[in-house]
């Protein structure tokens, strides 16, 4: 064989290769299995609740999805597995095929396009800070000289030291291998704020010890797009999991499950997160989309 011709021959079976570990609904399909990523404390959204059971707002709505996968590929039953995943290891899991399906509190933005795609966004996240009441602490710049939280692998302290208002603010990051880790540096005092997704924060404030303690406080550091990852290059399964979720989003379906896990006392603990609805996240339904968060920046 000439060299061009084996080149070429190396091209279409990489291409085959690639096409082949994209099919996400071949693979499930063929397997009767599927691999749903999710989180052990990312609040509401996603969080365990020991012997390997995870619920949230995100993980019923992959398991609605998947659902209708079920039904659209004709399977009896479908096998779901539940794969812990954390905020550094998720991506490559989705790449490596782990993880099939990411249902946790990730942000779609233009540098995670380049490696994993996402469904339409069904949560839009505020990152704000948490202290305890008694810090004295309410604003940015009282963050000078202090220890802020942070849990490895996320965006949230980026923001903060990108904030005009951070200007000349000198923090030191502390963190936390998880965001229940994290949060456990604030209670323990060996940080004086925890940076963080605002329903995350509340969700961990209103599982605490002691509630009262804590408040979310400042300004808001960034308006962020939180949706469901899937694999790059694999249109038939973005279409299935999107038309899926847009079904949800035109019935109200997807307002009384928010309501269930954001606005219900919840599980373990029947406490009530206390998180109301945001405008931007009721946009996001009423306009379904894959923005990343630099188009919510334009605004």
């Amino acid at each position: 064989m000439n060299k061009s011709l084996w080149v070429a021959a190396l091209l279409l079976a990489a291409g085959a290769a690639q096409a082949q570990t994209t099919d996400t609904l071949k693979k499930i399909k063929d397997s009767g299995a599927v691999t749903m990523g999710v989180r052990e404390s990312s609040g509401a959204l996603s969080y365990t609740l020991g012997d390997g059971k995870y619920v949230g707002f995100h993980v019923e709505l992959c398991q609605r999805a998947l659902e209708d996968i079920r039904k659209q590929l004709g399977l009896a039953k479908l096998d779901v597995k539940y794969q812990p995943v954390t905020s550094a290891n998720r991506i490559p899991l989705v790449q490596n095929g782990t993880v099939d399906i990411e249902c946790g509190s990730t942000t779609n933005n233009a540098t995670r396009q380049k490696d994993v795609s996402f469904a339409v966004t069904t949560y839009v996240e505020e990152v704000r800070i948490a202290t305890k009441v008694n810090s004295g602490i309410s604003s940015i710049a009282q963050l000078n000289g202090k220890n802020v939280a942070t849990t490895t692998g996320t965006t949230s302290v980026q923001l903060l030291r990108k904030h005009e208002r951070a200007t000349g603010v000198d923090f030191k990051e502390v963190f936390g291998k998880d965001h229940a880790d994290s949060f456990l540096l604030l209670e323990s005092g060996r940080a004086d704020a925890f940076v963080m997704d605002g329903q995350i924060l509340a969700g961990l404030i209103s599982k605490s010890k002691s509630p009262a303690d804590y408040h979310i406080v400042g300004e808001v550091l960034s308006v962020e797009p939180i949706a469901i990852m899937i694999r790059k290059d694999d249109p038939a399964f973005k279409k299935a999991v999107d038309d899926s979720l847009k079904g949800l989003m035109k019935s109200g379906e997807i307002n009384k499950i928010y309501d269930k896990w954001f606005l219900q006392p919840i599980p373990p603990t029947n406490t009530k997160v206390g998180h109301a609805l945001s405008e931007a996240t009721q946009a996001a339904w009423a306009n379904p989309n894959d923005k990343p968060t630099e188009e919510y920046a334009k605004k």
